[in-house]
């Protein structure tokens, strides 16, 4: 999913033996295109060093107010911000999120830098718990849990396992995975197009004239992979038909369906007309085709090369013809009387 794409998202890692997780986490994050900042505290550095994360994420590791100063320089410590880190963040995960931080980030204490940048968080905040099962049955710890929501706090739930006491039940941190599928689908579902399927139309189409040669445009195709990109960012569901174009887009909410011609683009497009409930048509398609595709390449024998075009079906048109619910959306590409011809390709079409 590309949800998480270009996200940025604080880490928040605290001393629990699940804290060894947080490099698979981290990797999973930057693998689904996050940018990826950790802050953790003293404790858990016991568990993972801030080494591994800092090369997993690519960025500083943060676990004081201050950088610690090294004896063989003579700069003075820095001051690492706990609210430029949260104000940074899209979003807060912590994870694990041991019963002492959790008791800690219910009650508003504030002791070490996590709980700083916790604190000063303008943004979504997800905890995942990890602790052992009496831990995670004990009263003062559902009372947390209470408060935390009430706050706002989004739990990624304890998983059902063994723990490291030896002892099995629930306080087992869910493993890096889910984690990072319940922040995509809890994300999603919070999107505005959420539900909503879009058909969009990108690129040239190219006319065959012989085997070798073709009439086409300079369309390059970014105007509708960028509109495709917008849509799934707000969670929908893309058909992109695409002329020949060398753009690409890995999406898992994109499906796209190259073409090369305008009949075929034509085809592709009322295949999956009924379906959406969106069209944006932004594609250069080619007005004109060649009556006659020789079928092999055309010699250069004469001064002059008369061909014969034909018309080809206007999609748009066609579109707006059959249309029912959908919203449809078309671009008008002019060099004179830019709005003019645009409000009549309107009244014309759509």
């Amino acid at each position: 999913m590309a949800v998480l794409n270009g996200k940025n998202i604080l880490l928040g890692v605290t001393g629990g033996i699940a804290a060894y997780k947080t490099a698979f986490l981290v990797r999973l994050l930057v693998k689904k295109g996050a940018n990826v900042k950790v802050v953790m505290t003293d404790a858990a550095k016991e568990f993972v060093t801030p080494l591994t994360l800092a090369t997993l994420s690519k960025n500083e590791v943060f676990s004081s107010f201050t950088d610690e100063k090294d004896e063989n320089s003579f700069k003075e410590p820095q001051w690492n911000n706990h609210v430029e880190l949260a104000l940074w963040a899209d979003f807060f995960l912590i994870a694990p999120a041991t019963a002492n931080t959790l008791s800690k980030m219910a009650n508003g204490a504030c002791d070490n830098l996590l709980l700083a940048c916790y604190l000063s968080a303008k943004c979504p905040v997800y905890y995942a718990p990890a602790m052992d099962l009496d831990m995670h049955q004990h009263p003062s710890t559902a009372e947390t849990f209470k408060k935390l929501e009430s706050f706002g706090n989004i739990q990624i739930p304890a998983a059902f396992g063994e723990l490291a006491s030896g002892l099995v039940g629930q306080g087992r941190m869910a493993e890096p995975e889910e984690i990072v599928s319940f922040l995509e689908n809890d994300l999603l579902k919070k999107l505005p197009l959420r539900g909503k399927k879009f058909l969009i139309t990108a690129g040239p189409t190219y006319e065959a004239i012989d085997p070798v040669r073709f009439i086409g445009n300079h369309s390059s195709g970014k105007m509708g992979y960028a509109i495709a990109e917008a849509s799934t960012s707000l969670g929908a569901e893309v058909v992109l038909i695409s002329g020949p174009t060398a753009l690409k887009l890995e999406n898992d909410f994109v499906k796209i369906i190259r073409v090369t011609s305008a009949e075929e683009m034509y085809n592709a497009a009322h295949e999956y007309f009924d379906i959406c409930d969106v069209a944006i048509l932004s594609a250069a398609v080619a007005d004109y085709r060649p009556s006659e595709v020789a079928s092999q390449k055309i010699k250069k024998k004469t001064e002059d090369l008369t061909l014969r075009l034909t018309k080809t079906k206007d999609i748009l048109a066609s579109l707006g013809e059959i249309k029912k619910d959908q919203f449809l959306v078309g671009f008008a590409l002019e060099t004179e009387n830019e709005e003019e011809n645009a409000e009549l390709k309107l009244k014309k079409r759509i």
